[in-house]
């Protein structure tokens, strides 16, 4: 496993806030807290903007992945609306996370809530060279449901 370093800075509103932090050794990402000042609900069928408090300086090649965390799924129907919620490298912002009540009861937030994942992956980017001749594959254009549902 390779390390990298990630430039962090809290702002205000998340001073008293931890860092965020990899729960276990094999944890892929680090949870993101919610920095609301005081608890908001949200209700079923909505979604709401959460603050974190945090802005990032991510290394070249790399960025950051916003994703929903499996407990919060599974018990409350809660979970990130635009999964993964990308955050590019030479983005300076707080961190937001939009969070979706899919459950049938309002759901709390409250400050220091852990509310999503965020996990820092490789990117390539790519030159595009046009041609008209893709090469034959198995699959071909087969889209979506080819292979059949069962």
């Amino acid at each position: 496993m390779r390390n990298i370093q990630v430039m962090v800075k809290k702002l205000s509103h998340a001073e008293d806030l931890p860092l965020p932090r990899y729960m276990t050794p094999g944890s892929s990402g680090v949870d993101l807290l919610a920095a609301v000042e005081e608890a908001i609900f949200i209700q079923s069928g909505a979604f709401l903007l959460i603050p974190t408090g945090l802005t990032i300086s991510l290394p070249e090649g790399f960025e950051a992945q916003v994703r929903p965390r499996s407990g919060l799924a599974a018990k409350y129907g809660v979970t990130v609306l635009n999964t993964p919620g990308t955050i590019d490298r030479d983005y300076r912002g707080e961190i937001k996370v939009i969070l979706i009540n899919h459950g049938i009861d309002r759901y709390q937030v409250k400050r220091g809530d852990r509310i999503a994942q965020l996990v820092i992956a490789p990117v390539l980017q790519v030159e595009w060279v046009t041609g008209e001749h893709l090469g034959e594959t198995i699959r071909g254009a087969g889209g979506f449901g080819h292979t059949g549902e069962r």
